[in-house]
C-alpha cells in the first residue's frame, strides 16, 4: 500500500511542532534562569523590584531592580540593606539594618528602618515581636539596576498593558 500523506501535510505538522517548541523555549528559559540564580545566590528571591519609596532619596527608588544573596555564613551589619518578610504581610520589605544584637549562642536579632521613615520598623513586625531573626531575612542587597523594574510595576498597575503585551508576544510567536 502506498502512503497517501502529502509532503505539504508533513511540512505543516513540522511547522506546528516547531512553533510549539519555540513557545515552550520562550516560556521555560526565564524559569531556568530564575532557578539557576536561586542556587547561585542561595536565595529564594534573587531579584526583587522596589515597590515603595522607603529608602528614597538616600538610596533606592521605586522601580529599581535589586540583586540579592542570602548566604547563611554572611554576617549582618548595621547599615546594610536587607529584604525581610514578616508574618501577616505578603510583600517583602526592603529596609536598612538599624541595630544588631548577637548573643553568645550565635543567634542574631536585628532592628530595621526605612531611610525615609521617621521611626523604626517595630510597627511592621507582628504583635509582641520587637526584633527580626535570621529566618525573617529574605536576602541582602548586593547591587541594583536603577528603574529597570518600572516595566513590571507598569504591567502590574495597568492590566490592559499586560494583556496587550501577552497578545503581541503570542501573535509574534505564531507568525
Amino acid at each position: 500500500m502506498k502512503n497517501n500523506v502529502s509532503p505539504l501535510h508533513i511540512m505543516r505538522v513540522r511547522e506546528v511542532y516547531y512553533r510549539v517548541l519555540k513557545l515552550l523555549l520562550l516560556m521555560l528559559t526565564p524559569v531556568m534562569l530564575w532557578k539557576g540564580m536561586m542556587v547561585w545566590t542561595d536565595c529564594d528571591t534573587p531579584i526583587l523590584i522596589i515597590a515603595s519609596g522607603d529608602l528614597y532619596p538616600s538610596f533606592l527608588a521605586r522601580g529599581d531592580l535589586l540583586f540579592l544573596t542570602n548566604y547563611r555564613e554572611e554576617p549582618i551589619r548595621v547599615g546594610e540593606i536587607v529584604v525581610f518578610k514578616v508574618e501577616g504581610r505578603d510583600i517583602p520589605i526592603v529596609h536598612r539594618v538599624l541595630k544588631v544584637h548577637e548573643k553568645e549562642n550565635g543567634t542574631v536579632k536585628i532592628l530595621t528602618k526605612g531611610d525615609n521613615n521617621l521611626v523604626d520598623d517595630r510597627g511592621l513586625y507582628p504583635p509582641e515581636k520587637f526584633w527580626l531573626g535570621r529566618g525573617d531575612i529574605v536576602g541582602f542587597v548586593k547591587g541594583y539596576f536603577p528603574y529597570l523594574g518600572i516595566v513590571a510595576i507598569i504591567l502590574q498597575d495597568y492590566p490592559k498593558v499586560k494583556y496587550g503585551l501577552l497578545v503581541w508576544v503570542g501573535v509574534s510567536v505564531w507568525t
